[in-house]
Parts: structure tokens; sequence; C-alpha cells
């Protein structure tokens, strides 16, 4: 699995890719401002500034997909992040996560099975994939909290 070499722009819109976070743990979140899952925002903070410098990085991908529940523009995105839950992880531009547009880097996640046997399509705002260093990957549904102990486990035994 290869989500690094994918051409992805900030949330400021600048041009980029994941190739900096090639040798960290990443979490990868697709997250919304409008949903009842929102509040995951502060755990997803809490865990950047708990591991963060040992080498892992939340990486937020705001998606207006479901229920559009993420209607904002980059602006209005970064500033409702910031300002409502103090978050410091980087975020990328609004991104298309299922269907005929998918983002690339969601299209080599998603056949990465759940702890419930579940692949495919994005499900909700807020599915979680954990990915190594040396490529593997871990998916937590959309209802996994940040402090749930199996994803808190898996970050820890990724950084190890």
């Amino acid at each position: 699995m290869d989500i690094y070499s994918y051409p992805i722009a900030s949330l400021a819109g600048d041009p980029g890719s994941l190739e900096p976070f090639r040798d960290r743990v990443v979490l990868v979140v697709n997250v919304a401002s409008k949903c009842g899952l929102t509040p995951q925002y502060a755990g997803l903070e809490e865990l950047q500034k708990t591991y963060g410098d040992r080498g892992f990085s939340v990486l937020g991908f705001p998606c207006n997909q479901f229920m559009g529940q993420e209607p904002g523009s980059a602006e209005e995105i970064e500033t409702f992040c910031s300002t409502t839950y103090g978050v410091t992880f980087p975020m990328f531009e609004k991104i298309e996560v299922n269907g005929d547009d998918r983002h690339p880097i969601y299209s080599e996640l998603v056949p990465v099975l759940d702890a419930e046997g579940y692949s495919g399509d994005i499900r909700w705002n807020f599915e979680k994939f954990l990915v190594a260093p040396d490529g593997s990957v871990t998916r937590f549904a959309p209802q996994v909290t940040p402090e749930d102990p199996a994803l808190v486990g898996a970050i820890e035994a990724a950084l190890n």
C-alpha cells in the first residue's frame, strides 16, 4: 500500500502529498463539522498531543458525502476546527471518500477489513485507518472513539 505518493492539497490549498508522513504512524480520518460524531475532534487532538512527539500524526480529510455534514469552505473548516477543538494536526482539502470520484488515498484504504470483518465503502464520518510505516493498516468503525482502548493499543503497538 502506498498512500503517500498521491497528490493532495493541504486545507490551505498548498499542493503536496502524504510523503512527509511516510515514516510515521498515521491515523487517517474522514471528518465533518456538523455530525453527531464531530466531538471526536477533541479526542483526535488529544491523540496528536499524546503521541505526536513519538512519530504519530492524525491526518484529517474533510468530506461532505454524508448528509452534507461538511458544507463549509476550507477557511470555515479551519476556523471551526481550531477555535472549537484546538486542532493542530494536519488537515487536507475536502475530498470524496466513496463513489466514482473517491480520492486515490481512500481507494487504497477501503479494501481493509475492520474488527467486525467489514470492508468497502466508508460508512460515515470519522471512520479511521491506522497506517504503520511498514504499510500495515488497521481499520476502525466511525463509532470507535479516539479514546477506545483498541485504537489506543493499536497506536502504541505501531509506535513500538
